[in-house]
């Protein structure tokens, strides 16, 4: 026997090793296919990983579960004889009986039936035809409405108000009232298978009421006490705020009387209106105002007919503190350096309004790194306003303003430490101080209308004049 004889394996593991040689190359060309054809990169990813690892750990379950052993538990059940020939069908059980619930429009009904007139308050998310359809209205009528004259007044419903219908016996729409405010509703009515459309404006009455008040802290809290609406608080503290400084002025003891509207509808209250006439004592100097109106409109007049209004606002915002005021030698707090402030610098929050302070003319809109944001207007030939370090500007180069015009907001852009804004008053090219440069005065009352001026203002100023014992505060002028 040779040597090669020797070493030759046997013919079964010959055999064993050449099956598996062909298997293992059949194992791998299906896996380099089935690699090619599937994206295994993308299916098993770290998002993936654990899905299929339960998947796989519940097939492996289901597989390898024993089956269940039946035969104990089997219940045998007799089945009766049958004794006729007719097939047993079993009745099927009896349906339950549906509850029906009360329609949309019951339901509207109960809670704002008006006899023949239905009403609902408009709610977020609310439009014609869904208040229409809780009581039952079709389409057809939805479609009609919308397309008559004032159809397109229906589109926009504002939550709060209210929308009315009369409906007929058969349930259709006879009327629709869309009642915007206590004064203004738009009326509908059907009219041989359209709707016509008219408009409802009630005018309410105006009673005009007197109220006296002391200051003990502050305008706004001394007005509340004396039950004066916030918006007449406010318009007093417009009306005199060329002549006082509400935050700096106003001193304890100082006192208020004014005679202002008040509107009436059916009895009810509904709001304000107009200041009429006005008295603010001011650390004993008294000061006066009577609204009176010509050819140009309503303005505020002091009893000798001169304008309260001034051609600029001594201050070009409402809400402030003076943070740095007008200074020639003062230290720079950034530089650190003595620098001239030829301006008056107010603190207030980012975003409150800055107006312009006289009509004019933009000259002036940009950004630079010093000033920030900034808008310089000019007012005639002689005056010029400087407003710096704004959050955003609202007017551009060239447009023309009017006297508080929003012209930007409060910021703290260039060199500022904090929200503020910086304003500068120039004169004839001359810097000066905004809080006590002398203010050029507004036109006066027409002399062709100061007869009348006089007529109108002698009544309301002796009201205001008139002792507490002879005039009640709060009381309606005519009822006294």
């Amino acid at each position: 026997m040779s040597m090669a004889s020797r070493n030759k394996p046997p013919a079964s593991q010959r055999w064993l090793a050449a099956w598996r040689a062909i298997h293992w190359r059949r194992w791998q060309r299906s896996l380099r296919i089935a690699t090619q054809l599937l994206p295994w990169q993308r299916l098993l990813n770290r998002r993936t990983a654990v899905p299929l690892a339960l998947l796989a750990f519940a097939s492996a379950v289901w597989v390898w579960q024993p089956p269940r052993e039946v035969g104990d538990n089997i219940e045998v059940i007799a089945l009766p004889e049958l004794t006729s020939s007719e097939p047993v069908i079993a009745a099927p059980p009896a349906a339950p009986q549906p509850r029906l619930s009360p329609s949309p429009s019951a339901a509207v009904s109960d809670q704002h039936d008006l006899g023949d007139w239905r009403s609902s308050a408009v709610r977020n998310g609310d439009n014609l035809s869904l208040i229409l359809n809780r009581w039952g209205i079709d389409s057809r009528t939805t479609y009609l409405l919308e397309k008559s004259s004032g159809g397109k007044r229906l589109r926009k419903l504002i939550p709060g108000e209210t929308i009315k219908v009369q409906l007929d016996e058969q349930g259709e729409l006879q009327q629709l009232i869309y009642a915007k405010s206590q004064l203004h509703s738009e009326h509908f009515v059907r009219n041989n298978g359209s709707f016509s459309h008219r408009s409802v404006v009630r005018e309410p009455e105006l009673l005009p009421t007197l109220r006296r008040g002391v200051i003990d802290d502050s305008l706004f809290l001394s007005g509340q006490r004396a039950q004066l609406p916030d918006r007449i608080i406010m318009e007093l503290a417009n009306i005199f705020g060329w002549d006082i400084d509400f935050i700096f002025d106003i001193r304890e003891g100082d006192s208020f009387a004014l005679v202002y509207e008040e509107k009436y509808l059916d009895g009810e209250l509904l709001g304000s209106g107009n200041i009429l006439a006005a008295k603010f004592v001011n650390r004993g100097k008294v000061y006066r105002a009577v609204r009176f109106e010509d050819g140009d409109g309503a303005a505020y007049y002091s009893a000798e007919g001169v304008s309260m209004r001034r051609a600029f606002l001594r201050a070009p915002l409402d809400v402030f503190r003076i943070s740095s005021g007008f200074n020639l030698r003062r230290k720079h707090p950034i530089h650190k350096k003595i620098k001239a402030h030829r301006g008056v610098d107010y603190a207030a929050p980012t975003g409150t309004p800055v107006f312009a302070a006289g009509d004019g003319k933009v000259i002036e809109s940009g950004y630079s790194s010093a000033n920030g944001n900034y808008v310089f207007i000019k007012h005639g030939q002689t005056y010029i306003t400087k407003y710096l370090h704004l959050h955003k500007r609202t007017v551009k180069t060239g447009d023309s303003v009017k006297q508080r015009q929003k012209i930007g907001t409060v910021g703290s852009t260039g060199y500022a430490t904090g929200p503020h804004l910086h304003y500068e008053f120039l004169v004839n090219g001359v810097h000066r101080n905004p809080r006590t440069v002398p203010l050029p005065q507004a036109t006066p009352v027409p002399v062709e209308d100061r007869p009348s001026f006089d007529a109108f203002a002698a009544p309301l100023l002796a009201q205001l004049d008139a002792p507490l014992a002879t005039a009640t505060a709060g009381a309606p002028i005519g009822a006294q």
